[in-house]
């Protein structure tokens, strides 16, 4: 996992960064477009929103930015596991098991 900042702006949303994730067993580029001052919150709702909704969650991540960063997005990716898996009705989750 790592960022490519300092990009120009693009066309429709103004981003101007990158995040690059890698999946190492099948050595799998994604690149996400976002922005330079993207919280944690903002990474870990994109990581659902583009990447673990279509494939599956993953269960390390290996990045050479600060580890307070990676805590953080860890633990707001884990909060917002929570709330979907609450938001499930128990009937609900009963038939799709």
């Amino acid at each position: 996992m790592g960022w490519v900042t300092a990009l120009p702006p693009g066309a429709d949303r103004s981003y101007n960064a990158c995040l690059v994730l890698v999946d190492r067993y099948i050595i799998t580029p994604m690149f996400l477009p976002c922005h330079k001052d993207d919280t944690a919150m903002d990474t870990a709702i994109m990581t659902w929103n583009k990447v673990i909704s279509h494939t599956e969650i993953f269960q390390n991540s290996i990045s050479e930015r600060d580890p307070k960063l990676t805590s953080a997005l860890w633990e707001n990716l884990h909060n917002l596991l929570e709330q979907i898996y609450h938001s499930i009705q128990p009937t609900t989750f009963k038939q799709m098991v």
